[in-house]
């Protein structure tokens, strides 16, 4: 059962923004990195982004970089994702995910395996 509820997915024109929400409980959010995936029809899972544990480490995809911002409000128990200049080929279904580390861990996480609880995922779609 997913512990990890996302938001904020939707229809948006090529070149507009949108910005996802994650919430997870206090015990898992605290003490976990979290990341953000994405899975189009007909391909695997990828990775997109991802954000250490205490928020001073962040990572992207090469397609997210410069386009995409991860970040988290460790007293809301939220990590957030702003995608500007949205392209059709990002549509897809976004996941939010989390694993659980030491707070000194700044590693990159950037497979499906490195995580352990997901949430259902919610639709993003951008049209031309």
């Amino acid at each position: 059962q997913a512990q990890l509820a996302e938001s904020g997915g939707g229809m948006v024109q090529a070149g507009g923004s949108l910005r996802l929400a994650c919430t997870a409980p206090g015990r898992t959010f605290s003490r976990a990195a979290m990341g953000w995936f994405r899975q189009a029809p007909g391909k695997d899972r990828e990775f997109v982004a991802g954000i250490s544990r205490g928020g001073g480490a962040k990572y992207y995809s090469d397609d997210a970089k410069g386009r995409f911002t991860i970040s988290r409000d460790n007293a809301k128990n939220t990590v957030s994702l702003q995608m500007n200049n949205l392209k059709p080929e990002d549509t897809a279904v976004y996941y939010c995910a989390a694993k659980s580390t030491i707070l000194s861990d700044n590693r990159k996480f950037d497979t499906e395996s490195d995580y352990s609880i997901w949430g259902q995922g919610t639709q993003v779609t951008v049209s031309s």
